[in-house]
């Protein structure tokens, strides 16, 4: 019984993740054939940070606030610190190579997950709102993190965080107006609640458009030639969410904001990777590699191991 379970939520979830890779290669196409850019790919990425991310927060937020709610807000950040804190630490003991360019690479690849662009989508379709709140706060931590341990650990440069950077930072922007709104109790009217609505839902098709683009553009044979990318690879896609759902599950955490951070844990690999590795002189080949290899795994790998989560 609890097999046909498991095969019955695996179906389910991998038809969403499949209508994920329809769009995502409604982006490769777009790439081979030249609709998409390196140019027009940074603009469409700029709406996505700076437009769409911050009414997915405000839209997610728009709910009767309660204590219990509260508390589940603070559980889901708590679990997203401690997932992602217990990353850095694997990462730091496994991947130690002469080559500091390419350790940051491979480090950067298997901590950060892309838990905004691949995870919220599907949070959406299996959990509903509730999955996609949780999923919001998530995010809001990968991105404080990300702007700051992140920046530092690619750059190698400690002056390269500062508070302005997180505070201008649009992920957090979006949810330190969410939150007001939320505590506050403030009800947006309906004339300023549709266009946040609907520029929210471009959160699923502009990225996966992004994603297949770099798709497009990536030399594969890299990572799938790469012991290193490998082993980054499956502390990405297995070991972390793996991780993550076993301790969850030990302290009983709400199976929906368990199963909303091991979405979010078990996402391949941040498109931020190649991102701050060309900004900061990393192993760019490399980064692309593994952001497309992980990406393409995450079909089989994400269906199994949130289908699993629903099972226990």
């Amino acid at each position: 019984m609890e097999v046909f379970v498991l095969l019955e939520n695996f179906i389910m979830i991998a038809q969403q993740v499949l209508v994920l890779f329809i769009l995502i290669g409604v982006g490769f196409a777009c790439g081979k054939e030249g609709i998409l850019t390196d140019e027009s790919s940074k603009k469409i990425t700029d709406i996505v940070l700076y437009v769409v991310t911050p009414c997915v927060m405000i839209s997610a937020f728009q709910r009767e606030f309660s204590m219990h709610l509260l508390g589940n807000i603070l559980i889901t950040a708590l679990c997203a610190t401690a997932s992602i804190a217990a990353t850095v630490f694997i990462a730091k003991l496994i991947f130690h190579d002469k080559n500091t360019a390419r350790k940051k690479v491979l480090q950067f690849s298997a901590i950060f997950s892309n838990c905004g662009f691949m995870s919220l989508p599907l949070q959406k379709a299996i959990l509903g709102d509730d999955g996609w709140f949780y999923g919001s706060i998530f995010v809001a931590v990968f991105n404080v993190i990300v702007w700051s341990y992140g920046l530092v650990m690619m750059s190698g440069d400690k002056k390269q965080m500062s508070v302005k950077k997180l505070a201008f930072n649009p992920g957090i922007v979006g949810v330190l107006i969410a939150l007001i709104i939320f505590v506050l109790r403030i009800k947006l009217p309906y004339i300023i609640s549709q266009p946040i609505d609907y520029l929210a839902a471009l959160n699923t098709p502009l990225p996966m458009l992004i994603i297949g683009f770099y798709l497009s553009q990536a030399d594969l044979k890299k990572a799938f030639t790469d012991a290193g990318a490998y082993l980054a690879m499956a502390v990405r896609l297995a070991v972390v969410p793996l991780l993550s759902m076993f301790v969850m599950h030990l302290l009983n955490v709400d199976p929906t904001i368990m199963i909303a951070c091991v979405i979010a844990s078990s996402a391949p690999t941040a498109a931020t990777t190649t991102m701050f590795a060309a900004k900061y002189g990393r192993d760019v080949e490399l980064s692309v590699s593994i952001v497309a290899s992980t990406t393409l795994v995450s079909i089989i790998s994400m269906p199994l191991i949130v289908a699993l989560a629903q099972s226990i």
